[in-house]
């Protein structure tokens, strides 16, 4: 099953970026990885007019005040896919077969068997909605990451379609040819279903990304306490020596003081009650620093904890209707001398629609099972391999 992940390479961004700015108005002059920018002062944009320096991919280490970087986890990627999708959060796109080539899936064909023909023939128009989120993933302290994950459902059946998001995803490329967009024409309370479903879909679908963040932060954070330990236990034991140190102190001037004149005894006794004080403030605080080590840092654990913590949010970012159309498509498939005619239901950019079972054992065929042979029916390769 896809993932339906957006790939944000360096170079879709550069290419993204490019064509934002431009629809600006601004002018991009590029030195190899340094852009120039000049953004005139009448856009339409949050993004400050005058100069701008860019900086692609992780070059520069010290900005200047108008120098900003662009690439993939960059401040100010993220500020114009934001921006760009505020300013287009809805549209409508329209599939057809000709933005979209007939597929004939792999475990359909093999060494043995050949895919002649393949004729679809549309019957309805069916109405789906393609989401595209960003989940940000960050602790308090420290950002994490940030990814951009679409999913594609029927509206009417609100069955989930993988293969309609890579196709959207496909339409999106700053690399292919865009399709023409209009407005979005579905009631309201269908997208806030449709949100509303997603986003708990969405949700499951990242969690492994998630726990793995997870582990990470909990593993930073489990280093941290360790440290916080460590220095707590080397803060005890400059502690018990400096208490063992003043001990003796007071000890060697308290026997001076019998010896010693008036003048001097009373000198000695002034030192020797400064002493005494720093011996009971170094004996108050080593005893409250056992105290909080025999309870294991409670407070400073939380904090830590709490500190590194995920806090993970999920953004619709577009919302995008798509009008495309579903019927059956007729395989004609070769072995050898033997022919045999197929068909199945299909959807323009969803590929088949209905499973399709061994004649034999009647399991279902499918990318972990193919079709091996057609001569006497169709049969699958664990059946005929059994």
């Amino acid at each position: 099953m896809t993932d339906a992940a957006l790939p944000i390479t360096q170079s879709a961004v550069e290419q993204f970026a490019d064509r934002y700015l431009r629809s600006l108005g601004s002018t991009i002059e590029k030195h190899g990885d340094k852009w120039e920018v000049t953004i005139p002062e009448q856009a339409d944009t949050e993004i400050s007019s005058g100069q701008l320096v860019l900086f692609c991919g992780e070059t520069a280490t010290e900005l200047g005040e108008n120098e900003r970087q662009l690439h993939p986890d960059s401040s100010f990627f993220q500020e114009i896919v934001t921006e760009a999708s505020t300013r287009q959060p809805t549209g409508k796109i329209i599939l057809s077969s000709e933005d979209t080539q007939v597929e004939i899936p792999s475990w359909l064909q093999g060494d043995n068997i050949n895919v002649n023909d393949a004729t679809f023939t549309p019957y309805y128009d069916r109405s789906a909605i393609a989401i595209l989120y960003r989940i940000s993933v960050e602790t308090v302290s420290e950002y994490q990451t940030q990814l951009l994950r679409t999913t594609a459902m029927d509206i009417r059946s609100m069955e989930r379609l993988p293969k309609l998001e890579e196709t959207f995803l496909d339409s999106t490329l700053p690399t292919e040819s865009q399709i023409e967009s209009s407005l979005v024409d579905i009631e309201k309370s269908n997208l806030d279903e449709s949100i509303a479903r997603t986003r708990e879909e969405i949700a499951d679908r990242i969690q492994p990304k998630v726990d793995q963040i997870h582990q990470e932060a909990s593993r930073a954070a489990e280093a941290e306490i360790e440290e916080y330990r460590q220095m707590q236990e080397q803060r005890i034991e400059e502690l018990e020596e400096r208490k063992v140190r003043l001990s003796n102190r007071v000890d060697d001037l308290s026997k001076s003081i019998q010896s010693s004149d008036a003048e001097d005894r009373v000198e000695a006794l002034q030192k020797r009650k400064e002493l005494k004080l720093n011996y009971e403030d170094v004996d108050t605080e080593l005893e409250e620093l056992r105290h909080r080590r025999d309870q294991g840092y409670p407070e400073k654990q939380r904090e830590i904890r709490e500190r590194h913590a995920l806090e993970v949010g999920i953004t619709p970012l577009t919302i995008t209707q798509i009008e495309y159309e579903r019927g059956e498509i007729e395989f004609e498939l070769e072995e050898g001398t033997v022919t045999r005619a197929l068909t199945l239901g299909y959807g323009d950019g969803i590929g088949i629609t209905e499973e399709l079972d061994c004649d034999y054992c009647k399991q279902t065929l499918g990318e972990s099972n193919p079709l091996r042979t057609i001569k006497e029916g169709l049969q699958c390769s664990r059946c005929s391999s059994s």
